[in-house]
């Protein structure tokens, strides 16, 4: 099997139809419209115009212009101007795909961990009222403990520290012992 055939069936293993089919859901939702019967997934949003859109519902004006003709070049820039909108939504710039990975359909799964990864930033920003993508980012929860309470933690020994309360390995055979044989 030939190495690009190899790294084809990997990333196609990576793939998750049922996340692919929840975001594609999830686009539907937010730009109010379906997509179009038989048109696969990764092809509908391969030019990045749907994308685009999608972040102009978000945020209105983020996009300032999408392209809807002119060739490859400007489809990628559609795409280009949606990582862009990203990161400036809030996304993570490690969670943001490539280029490639959509526009020649490398990686779609990392495409669908982008939607993701933007799903759930939509919670952050509390002018969007709905729908969302995947689970709501935990929020920080601040402790303050008395320095009585920090003395008393402190002469605990947790069972990280190698404490099993006595139990050990002593007396355990298991399989055959090894026998040494001097002389042979």
């Amino acid at each position: 099997m030939s190495l690009e055939r190899e790294v084809r069936a990997k990333l196609a293993g990576k793939r998750n139809p049922d996340q692919e089919r929840e975001a594609q859901e999830w686009l539907e939702a937010v730009l109010g419209r379906k997509f179009p019967a038989g048109v696969l997934y990764e092809d509908y949003i391969r030019d990045g115009q749907v994308l685009c859109e999608v972040m102009n519902k978000l945020q209105p004006g983020i996009v300032p212009k999408i392209n809807s003709s002119g060739g490859q070049f400007k489809m990628m820039e559609n795409i280009n101007q949606f990582q862009q909108a990203l990161k400036a939504y809030g996304v993570p710039d490690v969670d943001v795909f490539q280029t490639i990975d959509l526009w020649e359909k490398k990686d779609i799964a990392q495409v669908t961990t982008t939607l993701f990864a933007l799903g759930r930033t939509t919670y952050r920003h509390a002018d969007w009222k709905g729908p969302w993508l995947g689970p709501r980012p935990a929020e920080e929860h601040k402790r303050d403990f008395t320095e009585e309470q920090l003395r008393a933690g402190e002469g605990i020994i947790g069972l990280q520290a190698g404490q099993n309360k006595g139990a050990t390995q002593a007396g355990q055979n298991i399989g055959a012992g090894r026998k040494i044989l001097l002389g042979k």
